[in-house]
């Protein structure tokens, strides 16, 4: 068995980074330590395009959009949705993790889903302060790691695939010579 797990160093690496305005005091929080943790990191601010969508919900078309332009090596999805008194919340995450999932399997690029979902508001800014969970950071770790652990598996395939083109061709070769 190979265990493949990747390094945290990024430099080289492109990342696009959608994130919502709505609760916006928790989006801005995760959104600052999301760039700051890709910057500790080696990516250079010219390596990363943020956009501004108005909600959570609006996610994943710009994530998706993103991911297909062949631009990034990954996408970091930020957001907050915060439960209230209606049913609202359940449709909102639902879809947006439905959304984010398949984005990242349609374009295979890593689409990193960095959206909270809370009970509270508290919650939610508990979880964005960088003293504590940092969840916009670690979205950006993830994000790091996902790259490097796409690009391992992509070069081994390759150097498989290689291997049996020219396994293949020298059979071919050897039935030729017969």
């Amino acid at each position: 068995m190979t265990l493949r797990k990747g390094s945290r160093r990024a430099a080289g690496f492109r990342f696009g980074i959608v994130a919502a305005k709505f609760n916006e005091q928790v989006t801005s929080r995760l959104l600052h330590a999301c760039a700051e943790t890709l910057t500790a990191h080696g990516v250079p601010q010219e390596d990363v395009m943020v956009v501004r969508v108005p909600g959570a919900f609006e996610i994943p078309l710009v994530a998706r959009t993103m991911a297909k332009s062949g631009r990034f090596d990954a996408v970091i999805c930020l957001g907050a949705v915060i439960r209230g008194d209606t049913p609202h919340f359940e449709y909102i995450c639902a879809e947006v993790s439905r959304g984010v999932g398949q984005a990242a399997v349609d374009t295979d690029v890593p689409i990193i889903f960095g959206v909270l979902t809370t009970e509270t508001v508290a919650q939610a800014v508990e979880r964005a302060d960088t003293k504590k969970f940092n969840r916009g950071g670690e979205a950006a770790k993830s994000a790091i790691e996902m790259v490097r652990v796409m690009r391992k598996i992509r070069g081994d395939v390759e150097k498989l695939e290689s291997r049996k083109s020219s396994s293949q061709n020298r059979r071919a070769v050897g039935r030729t010579k017969q």
